[in-house]
């Protein structure tokens, strides 16, 4: 099967990429590098099964190969990266997802759209079923990814009823791992580089909101699994399991045996104050659940971090100054 993956060099992109490319398929990464990096595949480069395609999917999306799906995870993820492109991440939600779903279309492809927990906005329903129509401020900073991906999920839904496109709709929970950029807000990412280079943790409120963190493992078998299937969505992917800001800072804290201390900030916009997803539709649709356990993804995640040099990469480098978005 050849799979194109857009934003295919990016965090989730790339491990996506490459678990397609273990189980013996063939992938077209297409990304525009703007927040993708291409040391995030540089060890797929040389495999005859991939091909690397620099290309912004706002501006169109035509491969000269045949294809047999397209997974769309094109667009600014992190909020300073949406909040800082704010209009490239509405061009790329609107422009690259017809994009990326036409190509599908003229192929008879599968597609699946990357949608996010974020199209909850501050939930008023917890935890979030898939059923639950959100809580979204749609002029808010962070609506234009919210309301981005709400838009996206739209189109992909009236491409599949009005052109029979096999379409699916995953929604990303919270999801870290290897490869995740030092400087990217992300609050598992601010921790871990804190934590390591002895600074103050930095936390909004009084860290008493609450997320739902997935390893970026489990998160890929459950895209696989989406990719593999014939469900249309829309489909919660992450890890039940909550945790204040506090309890991850404190987990972050003892698995790097930091003394690092707390300082609180204010919170930010239409920051939400809880947040964990209900998975029995991807238990019964897709057979999937996630498997690791925070401490043992956080490890592996810190380790990535001193091994990989992820700590001396950082984009945007958390200071005291900056305390971490939580998606």
């Amino acid at each position: 099967m050849r799979v194109v993956v857009t934003g295919g060099a990016g965090f989730l992109g790339s491990h996506l990429c490459e678990a397609l490319l273990e189980r013996g398929d063939q992938v077209v990464c297409v990304d525009d590098l703007s927040t993708g990096k291409l040391s995030n595949i540089e060890s797929l480069i040389a495999d005859p099964s991939f091909v690397f395609v620099e290309r912004d999917v706002a501006l169109g999306l035509d491969i000269d190969y045949s294809v047999d799906a397209v997974a769309h995870l094109a667009s600014p993820a992190s909020p300073p990266d949406y909040l800082l492109r704010p209009l490239q991440t509405l061009r790329t939600c609107s422009r690259g997802t017809e994009h990326a779903v036409s190509l599908a279309k003229r192929h008879g492809a599968r597609f699946v759209l990357a949608s996010t927990s974020e199209v909850y906005g501050s939930p008023a329903l917890h935890p979030q079923p898939e059923e639950y129509w959100g809580n979204v401020n749609p002029i808010g900073p962070r609506s234009v990814y919210d309301e981005g991906k709400r838009y996206a999920e739209a189109l992909t839904s009236a491409f599949r009823r009005a052109h029979d496109v096999d379409t699916g709709i995953v929604r990303i929970f919270n999801t870290y791992g290897p490869r995740m950029d030092a400087g990217d807000g992300r609050v598992v990412s601010t921790f871990i580089s804190q934590a390591l280079a002895g600074e103050p943790l930095t936390v909004h409120g009084d860290g008493s909101q609450t997320r739902s963190f997935c390893y970026v493992d489990d998160l890929v078998r459950g895209l696989l699994s989406m990719i593999d299937s014939t469900e249309p969505g829309p489909v919660n992917l992450g890890n039940p399991q909550e945790y204040s800001v506090l309890e991850l800072a404190s987990i972050v804290r003892r698995m790097t045996g930091s003394t690092s201390p707390i300082r609180h900030h204010g919170l930010p916009q239409d920051d939400p104050p809880r947040r964990r997803p209900v998975i029995e539709r991807a238990a019964q649709s897709l057979g999937w659940s996630p498997k690791t356990d925070i401490e043992d993804g956080i490890e592996r995640t810190i380790t990535w971090f001193l091994d990989e040099g992820g700590a001396r990469r950082p984009r945007r480098a958390a200071t005291a100054d900056r305390a971490p978005i939580m998606e």
